[in-house]
């Protein structure tokens, strides 16, 4: 039985912990906060309750996975996991409207012939398939499996492929996501409803590879799913799976150092007790750290990547997320979507915005993700409705700082009247949270969101192997392989469990 000392209390960090108990070893978790989630946090008011981070599942089975694997009870008999449908509501810059069904090609098709004209929904389901050929050659390597050491097979190929070209007879081979919309989707509203799945995540279609066709992908083969009673539910239910499996949380305990024995990684340092000024030092035969890469660089003089690894990128803009949290008088509307992703007018202006191009830090109009969850749980009576409206925004801003928070803030109310019917004579009263926050509650440095690994672009958006170069050292989480999502940073539970109980040899899951 070997100790084993985790940092931080995130969904990721969580699961290896799980997975680690279960195979019989001792674990301690360390989190610097009161409370565990990580970025699935928890906002409450006036008998209104909020998720704070991801508002839906993608991709649930890692998650039945997970269950499975660490206890009798599956994950169903832990959270009320519904399907969401429609999977949500579109709202183009032309006034355009349209719902898309869950987890239905045919479906979705009909849909888009139907909203945006003949030949569009035909054209999506064209590059769906695409898409898919691109998933089928990145889902082992960049979700179920160890960062390879021949990594840059990934980071040279570009799994998206090449599209015939009738009028050139020839074919082409699209670099980025903008350029997919351009060539194969040739509507302003379909490379709208293709570019939010990477806006979700702050990423610049411009700027990321094709292989970020698996984004939307995903949602559209696997479906989304709510947890009743809020995301922060499917933390609950893991944290407590910890507890049942014997796993030891420590809040309110900042690591301030990783202790080095022999030439490996040997137990973690605390930060000194106040009365005493003296530093506890636990002992561990492994450390799984599931912290921000630029906090995890303080806790050591360790070059935690060797020549030609894959390292954090810690000097292209990171993205935050802007929310706003509303509380609303009057009955949900019957048939309201659960989720309505409002587009932005003027698209080069909020890609320069989120890519630091911008001539002003002045806010622009942003697209923005309207949930609305049918939760009795997160609402004080039937009389009343909780919103969460959000965008992704640069943290390189100065959030603290005059009214920008505000006026943001303003312009995501304003595009969530697309969704909500009479929202502002609803408005009870609204809670805008900035970067900051997520900075405070994660130790994410600026409060930076993660995004999933992608292939291709010279391996810019990889992330650092779960096993460092640092022995005895494993990075767990949306820092590390395969990246932020909630199935990436479950998979990362995995991935990190897997290596310390079955060693280096280890292959990924079956």
């Amino acid at each position: 039985m070997a100790r084993i000392a985790v940092i931080g209390a995130g969904l990721g960090a969580m699961a290896a912990a799980a997975r680690l108990a279960v195979a019989g070893h001792r674990v301690v978790v360390y989190e610097r906060t009161s409370t565990y989630g990580g970025a699935l946090g928890r906002f409450e008011r006036d008998g209104f309750a909020f998720d704070t981070g991801p508002g839906l599942l993608p991709l649930p089975a890692v998650h039945r996975d997970l269950f499975l694997k660490t206890g009798k009870e599956p994950l169903e008999k832990c959270v009320d996991l519904v399907q969401v449908d429609p999977a949500a509501r579109h709202v183009f810059a032309d006034g355009t409207a349209l719902s898309l069904p869950n987890a239905s090609r045919a479906g979705v098709v009909a849909a888009l012939n139907t909203a945006l004209g003949p030949g569009t929904g035909d054209r999506w389901g064209d590059f769906l398939v695409r898409a898919r050929e691109a998933w089928d050659r990145t889902r082992r390597p960049l979700l179920e499996e160890p960062l390879r050491p021949d990594w840059r097979v990934l980071a040279e190929r570009e799994p998206y492929p090449s599209v015939p070209h009738k009028r050139l007879l020839r074919t082409r081979r699209a670099r980025t996501l903008a350029e997919i919309g351009e060539w194969e989707l040739r509507d302003p509203r379909l490379t709208a409803l293709l570019e939010s799945h990477a806006l979700a995540y702050g990423l610049d279609p411009r700027n990321i590879p094709a292989s970020a066709a698996v984004l939307p992908y995903m949602e559209h083969a696997f479906g989304s799913w709510y947890v009743r009673g809020g995301i922060r539910e499917l933390a609950r239910a893991l944290y407590e799976r910890c507890l049942a499996r014997k796993v030891e949380f420590v809040f309110d305990a900042e690591v301030t150092g990783i202790v080095e024995k022999d030439g490996r990684a040997a137990g973690v340092e605390l930060a000194a007790e106040v009365d005493t000024g003296d530093r506890a030092v636990t002992e561990a035969d492994h450390v799984v750290a599931g912290i921000d890469p630029v906090r995890l660089g303080g806790l050591t003089e360790r070059d935690l990547q060797g020549d030609g690894d894959v390292r954090p990128d810690l000097e292209s803009p990171r993205p935050g997320r802007l929310t706003v949290l509303l509380a609303l008088r009057g009955t949900r509307e019957a048939g309201a979507a659960h989720r309505t992703v409002v587009h932005a007018p003027d698209r080069t202006a909020e890609l320069d915005f989120l890519s630091g191009l911008s001539d002003t830090d002045d806010p622009v109009p942003l697209t923005v993700t309207v949930l609305r969850p049918d939760d009795p749980a997160l609402r004080p009576d039937e009389e009343h409705e909780s919103v969460v409206v959000s965008a992704a925004v640069p943290t390189d801003i100065d959030w603290a700082a005059g009214d920008v928070a505000e006026r943001c803030a303003e312009l995501l109310v304003t595009a969530a009247e697309a969704a909500v019917p009479g929202l502002r004579e609803r408005l009870l009263w609204r809670e805008v949270r900035t970067p900051a926050d997520t900075a405070r509650e994660t130790g994410a440095e600026g409060g930076a969101i993660p995004a999933p690994a992608l292939a291709a672009a010279d391996g810019r958006f990889l992330h650092p192997s779960n096993a460092a170069r640092f022995p005895g050292l494993y990075l767990v989480g949306g820092w590390s392989h395969p990246g932020g999502g909630l199935p990436h940073a479950g998979m990362s539970g995995a991935l990190v469990a897997g290596l310390i109980v079955e060693g280096p040899d280890f292959r990924g899951s079956q």
